[in-house]
């Protein structure tokens, strides 16, 4: 059964899921959860050290089953990390219970908003475009294919791009 009261934001690393996701629970009175912050609380240690133990691999086996166990909460916005769509179960499982958002940034505002971030395992390398380009040529298909709604982050502040969300949504018939 689809719940239309869940929202999932995906989105490559920077395009801004937790922060908006933040303020668009507050807009819309929803509880809000951030995957990757969900997977350090239960974990007790960092996305980086998850990755340098179990590989890409092992975070993703994690990844795929708390979407898995988050989906069937109610009235919850989700934040996911960025790779969420690359397992096809998580894709159909987020689009089964619930809206899935694409928030779409543009390579330069992605860049920008991760050159200094440390906790993002896969942009610790010497070229950080090339990585986020390559990720984002082979991502965007997916997120697209997976998105019931897609939404052009650029530079609006999180509160006015809440607004923009909820006004599209309502316009749509996706919500409420």
């Amino acid at each position: 059964m689809t719940s239309r009261h869940n929202i999932f934001l995906i989105g490559m690393p920077g395009a801004g899921k937790s922060t908006l996701g933040k303020a668009l629970a507050n807009r819309l009175g929803l509880s809000f959860i951030d995957a990757d912050q969900e997977i350090v609380s239960r974990t007790g240690v960092s996305i980086a050290t998850i990755f340098e133990i179990e590989g890409e691999a092992g975070f993703r086996t994690r990844e795929i089953q708390l979407i898995a166990e988050l989906v069937t909460a109610n009235s919850t916005i989700l934040a996911t990390g960025g790779g969420a769509i690359l397992a096809s179960e998580s894709r159909k499982l987020m689009r089964d219970h619930g809206i899935v958002i694409y928030l779409r940034a543009d390579l330069d505002n992605l860049l920008a908003r991760t050159l200094r971030d440390t906790k993002r395992p896969l942009l610790q390398g010497a070229n950080p475009i090339t990585v986020l380009r390559a990720l984002l040529d082979f991502r965007e298909p997916l997120y697209n294919e997976t998105a019931h709604l897609v939404i052009d982050t650029g530079r609006l502040h999180a509160t006015n791009l809440a607004d923009q969300i909820i006004e599209r949504l309502e316009q749509s018939g996706l919500w409420p």
